[in-house]
This record gives structure tokens, sequence and C-alpha cells, in this order.
């Protein structure tokens, strides 16, 4: 029998495999929330200035996912392509891209650390700053942005982990920072007194740690993928493979950012500054319920995208039929609990009445299309485990930026700000919808072609 943590993707049997892969990922993303969560819980009850703090806060939140969106590029188009190639038995080809997905990262640190610095205050005042939450957005950004290039490395490398089949040392290296930002957080904060700034210091120093240990793991001995510099020389055929089904991952990531500066731009224009800071608890929320979703997608895709490649399409489609029926079900109840309890979802970030009074009246409308948002969840997954790039990127682009952006313009027009809350409501429901009818169409034309390139 093989002792190589890979090929058991290809054998064990699929429901405790689904779970085994996809349970750390979940509980790695759950922690991951932390970090952006805990910030946000902490810098809203610091006194007399929380309100403003956590609006200045959650504007920076649009530039951060930002940048991240660039490690789900790399890690989101390279890690199905290396578990691909695993299956195929191609280990070679499967480190080079590891490695050459290693260097677009440190690429792209470079450019996400310089860039921002030069354009902040435009950039933040398009996000939707004022005068009252801009000082509170520059402390914070300032600082997250020196610790760039440790997101990169701990969020792209660590799918390279999940792809080898060890979901549990990828879940170790998310653990390990947010728990330690979760404990810096009060004394950065609080204890030393440095209010925002403490909260982005600690964030910087905790993801540095899991970069550290993302590293040691990549360079060691223990893995069958390995960080090699002699397999570091960029190839263009390589990083254009990354790109192309990276782009869906990354226009899902880094649309995000897009619609936080649409909908805070919309919320100053119709609301005002407490708008914002309630948008930042709902979106806050939504990631309550998305975030660990999200996990348990990432971590089915080195299963999807293994047996696709070893020529296996009933365990593609065991797989599928698991995660759905998981992702649906989880994704509803979770949804209804937050509409049904937004109060308390609002004491839980924050102690001011009038934005805890914004979120109670709103968040219901604006999450009431992500309760069936487990059906788009678990389609775009699968098409980007099958290497799926075009109708992936199709997908991340529609409930975003051909849906969401121009409902957030038009909407107001006629409902005021509820249009701004009713647009993502809207958005979520028409693409998860869409997203579902064009799977039930392509899925199996794309098992029949995988059966006719095995043959």
């Amino acid at each position: 029998m093989s002792t190589r943590s890979d090929e058991k993707l290809g054998t064990e049997r699929m429901l405790p495999l689904v779970f085994k892969m996809a349970l750390p990922s979940v509980a790695a993303q759950l922690v991951n929330l932390l970090y952006g969560v805990v910030d946000k819980i902490y810098i809203g009850h610091i006194e007399g200035i929380g309100g403003e703090a956590l609006a200045g806060v959650g504007i920076t939140t649009s530039v951060i996912l930002l940048i991240s969106a660039f490690s789900s590029l790399v890690g989101g188009g390279g890690s199905p392509l290396a578990a691909i190639q695993l299956g195929r038995g191609n280990r070679e080809e499967a480190a080079r891209i590891l490695n050459n997905g290693f260097v677009m990262l440190l690429f792209f640190a470079a450019i996400c650390t310089t860039v921002p610095y030069f354009i902040m205050e435009p950039m933040l005042n398009f996000a939707g700053a004022e005068a009252d939450t801009l000082p509170y957005a520059k402390d914070y950004l300032s600082i997250y942005l020196i610790g760039t290039v440790f997101v990169m490395i701990s969020g792209g490398l660590n799918m390279f982990i999940s792809c080898q089949g060890r979901p549990g040392i990828a879940m170790l290296s998310v653990i390990i920072g947010a728990v330690l930002n979760t404990a810096l957080d009060p004394l950065f904060i609080f204890a030393f007194g440095m209010g925002v700034k403490g909260a982005a210091i600690a964030t910087v120093i905790s993801q540095a740690v899991s970069a550290a240990w993302v590293l040691a793991f990549l360079f060691s001995k223990k893995t069958e993928l390995r960080l090699d510099f002699k397999l570091m020389r960029p190839r263009l055929k390589v990083i254009g493979g990354i790109t192309a089904l990276g782009i869906s991952p990354f226009v899902m990531a880094s649309t995000e950012s897009l619609v936080g500066f649409t909908l805070n731009g919309q919320l100053r224009t119709y609301g005002d500054t407490m708008h914002v800071a309630a948008l930042s608890v709902m979106q806050s929320a939504m990631q309550i319920v998305s975030i660990p979703l999200a996990g348990f997608g990432q971590g089915i895709i080195p299963i999807l995208s293994y047996n696709y490649g070893h020529g296996k399409n009933d365990r593609v489609k065991e797989c599928f039929k698991l995660t759905m029926a998981v992702m649906f079900s989880v994704n509803l109840v979770g949804i209804l609990l937050m509409i049904l309890c937004p109060g308390l979802v609002g004491r839980m970030f924050t102690d001011d009445a009038g934005v805890i009074a914004i979120v109670k009246q709103y968040m219901p409308i604006f999450l009431l299309g992500m309760t069936i948002f487990g059906l788009q969840r678990t389609c775009q997954n699968t098409f980007v485990a099958l290497g799926q790039a075009k109708v992936s990127l199709f997908i991340a682009l529609l409930r975003k930026v051909i849906l969401l952006v121009p409902l957030a313009y038009i909407l107001p027009l006629w409902m005021g700000v509820t249009g701004v809350y009713a647009a993502e409501a809207i958005a979520d429901a028409t693409a998860a919808t869409l997203c579902t009818v064009i799977f039930i169409i392509t899925f199996p034309k794309i098992l029949r072609k995988n059966e006719e390139k095995i043959s």
C-alpha cells in the first residue's frame, strides 16, 4: 500500500476522506477569521472612539482584500494544477508549479507593499473614508502593509500544503498565527495604549509567524512537494497556467474589494458614517458563515483535482454530491441565524446604539440572498478544481461585477440607502441560481471529455 499522502486522495473511502480533508481547512478558516473579526471586536470597544475607529478599520478591509486576492490567484490557481499533476504521477511538474508560484507571490508582495503607500489617502477616500474616520484607516493600513509579504506567503503557499493531502499541517499554520493575534490584540490595543496601531502590529507579527511555519515545512524533507531554488526559475508556461486558473479565485477575492469601495461610497452618499460602520459589522457577520464554508470548499478541491487527473470520474461525482449537501445546508442554517438575531450580532462588535440600530434594521435584507449561496460556492469550487478557467472566471465576475456593482448604483435612486443593502441580496440570489444552472449543463460534458482524454 502506498504511503504517500497525496495518493490516498484516490483510494480512501469518500465520506471520511471529505471530512478528513475539509474539517482542518474549515478550522483553519475559522481561526483565520479571527484575524479580522477579533481586531474589529476590540477596536469597536475602544472607549470614546469605538464607532469611528471601527468604521475606519472597516474601510481598510477593501484594500486588504485586494492584497490577499493576489495570494488567492497563486494558491487558488496553482494548487489545483499541482494536485492534477500529482494525480497523473507528474511530481516534478507539480513541484515546478509550487516553486514558480512562490516566485509570483514574492513579486506580488513587492508591488502590493509599495503602491498603496503612494496612493493611500486618495484610495481610502474613494473607499468611503471621511474626516473622522480617515486617521484610523491610515494608522491601521500603514502598519498592515509592512506585513504584506507574510500575508502572501502564508495565504498563497498554504494551499499547496493541502493539495498534498496534508490539511492538518495547513490548519496549524493558520491556527498559530490567529491564536497569537488574539493574544496580542488586547496587549497592544489596551495595555500598551496603542489603539488601532496596536491592532495592526499584532496582525503583522502573527502573519510573520504563520509565514515562517509554512516556509519551514515546504523547505523540509517532510513534504512531497518541496521548495527548491533549482525549480524557481520562472517558466512562462507554468506561470501562464497558474494565472489562467487563478484568475477566478482572484476575481472572487478582488471583487469583494471592489464591492467594499462601491458600498462604502454609496452609504456615504445616501447615509452616514454609522452606516459605514454597520456595513463592516454585517460583512463580518456574513464572513462568520461564508469563510468556514470557503474553507470546506478549499479542503475538497485537492480530492476533486487529484481524482479528475487520475480519471476517476465516479469519485469526482461522489465528492461533489457530498460537498453540495454539506455546504448548502450549513450555509442556509448559518445565514438564517444571522437574519433572526441581528441585534445580538451588532452587540458583538460595538456598543454604539446607532450602529446596532442600523444593523438590526438592515441586516435581514442584506443577508437574504446568501441563504442559497451554498449552491454557488460548491459549483464554483468544483469548476476551479477541474481546471475550468473560463467558466470559473465568468461565474466569479457574475456576482459582484456584473450584478452587484450596477445594482448598488441603480437601486438607491428609488430606494435610498435601503437599495444599497438590497443590491447585495439580489446579486447573491441571482448569481447562485445562474451558477447552478450553468453547472448542471456543463458538468456532464466536462466529465465526458475527461473520459475521452484518459482512454
